[in-house]
């Protein structure tokens, strides 16, 4: 295995956790201000989303373009799959963790590298959670 691979996977984290940093998608309060719909809304961190979705799109558009990666794996797009209940109970799940920690698993690891309490006991409680779905909701 070539250097390049695991570089530019730490950069690439580096680079996003960055972002969640200085955006303010990493800060609980923030997260927490934006889905505070009825009462103190922020939308600062819907901008933040829409800016990086629109980032995205682009970009996503322009891989389609090409067939090899940046260390020259082969890009795979995954295929369409039907929209079921796990995908529909995960879904909420991540939503209601979202809302109660004001966290999501990236801005988590943010908080854990940065020494947050907070976001070690959300880590946890997500590894938690993986395990648990791992052993008893395997597709086999």
């Amino acid at each position: 295995m070539s250097i390049a691979r695991p570089v530019i996977a730490l950069l690439s984290g580096l680079l996003f956790g960055a972002g969640l940093f200085i955006s303010g998608m990493s800060n609980p309060a923030k997260v927490r201000g934006f889905l505070d719909v009825f009462g103190a809304w922020d939308p600062s961190l819907g901008l933040v989303m829409a800016s990086a979705l629109g980032v995205v799109i682009v970009e996503f558009n322009g891989a389609r373009a090409i067939d090899r990666s940046f260390v020259g794996d082969p890009l795979r797009w995954p295929e369409a799959e039907p929209v079921d209940f796990p995908l529909v109970a995960g879904s909420v799940l991540f939503g209601i963790g979202w809302g109660l920690a004001g966290l999501c698993p990236g801005a988590s690891l943010v908080g854990l590298g940065l020494g947050q309490l907070p976001a070690a006991v959300f880590v946890a409680s997500l590894l938690f959670g993986i395990a648990l779905v791992d052993r008893f909701w395997r597709k086999h």
